[in-house]
């Protein structure tokens, strides 16, 4: 029996609207890998169309749980951040991945700040500079094309995007440090959307789509980077990975979309892991 793998989730909990680790959690324990979890802050719902929510800074615990975990000896197959609320978190998960990389382990970093050519509100300019840092320690940065113009400082295209444009940003985000780029919202006409692929190590450049369903739907891309992940932990190459992701994703939006489900509250995921298991071959 093959020894069970373990992933050490570093992301927001919003009580309600399904995102960041009340989507990692599940998906990425469905594909048969231990999630750890590192809460980085609670909510009582993601900010995304809801107002008067509840927030509270977990930053003063990371440390602590970091110290604690290190003195018990644990050790992770893979780190995985996502949304981090501020400098002082970028600079506490800098040191995690100092203190928790191995020579075997990956580092996925999922650069949570923006979408749509927009930053999100409680962030500024200068963030962007600290979340370039951080994606420079990762082995694997999983950016949508408006994170990706924020690492580069250029100014954010709204497509649709020809292969050699892509491939060329995805070439400058392996300038930044990190071995594979996994780009996001990537489309070359109105009627397709998915993500592209570049492994420097292999030299590979990839694409995959799905056919574009209407809307925007809150809390896919911790769908999609959760997805990736798990797939990469089960042996998967990056391509396949990413092909595995935007399938699942695109499946999870078209079911949430049949039934009407009010996009604020996340995607209908939980319908769709018996298709991940099988792309898995679990």
């Amino acid at each position: 029996m093959k020894r069970l793998k373990r992933v050490v989730a570093i992301h927001d909990i919003s009580g309600f609207g399904k995102c960041s680790l009340t989507v990692a959690l599940p998906i990425i324990s469905a594909a048969g890998i231990e999630c750890t979890v590192l809460p980085t802050a609670v909510l009582s719902t993601h900010t995304g169309g809801f107002s008067g929510f509840t927030y509270r800074d977990l930053t003063e615990d990371i440390s602590s749980i970091a110290d604690h975990w290190k003195s018990l000896g644990v050790e992770f197959d893979a780190i995985y951040s996502g949304f981090l609320g501020s400098f002082e978190q970028l600079h506490l998960i800098e040191g995690f991945f100092d203190t928790f990389r191995t020579d075997d382990n990956l580092i996925l970093v999922d650069p949570v700040m923006a979408d749509n050519g927009e930053l999100y509100k409680i962030f500024t300019p200068e963030f962007a500079v600290g979340m370039r840092r951080l994606c420079g320690k990762a082995d694997v940065i999983v950016p949508n094309m408006t994170e990706a113009a924020l690492l580069l400082g250029e100014r954010y295209d709204p497509g649709p995007y020809d292969k050699a444009y892509i491939e060329n940003i995805m070439r400058r985000l392996h300038g930044i440090g990190p071995k594979k780029i996994v780009l996001t919202g990537v489309f070359p006409d109105e009627r397709q959307l998915g993500a592209a692929s570049y492994d420097s190590v292999t030299g590979e450049v990839s694409f995959a789509y799905a056919e574009r369903i209407t809307g925007y739907y809150h809390g896919t891309g911790d769908v999609f980077g959760s997805v990736l992940l798990s797939a990469l932990l089960n042996g998967f190459t990056l391509h396949e990975a990413t092909s595995v992701a935007v399938r699942f994703t695109e499946s999870a939006i078209r079911k949430t979309a049949d039934e009407g489900t009010d996009v604020r509250f996340g995607v209908n995921f939980e319908q769709t892991i018996p298709e991940l298991l099988k792309d898995l071959g679990r």
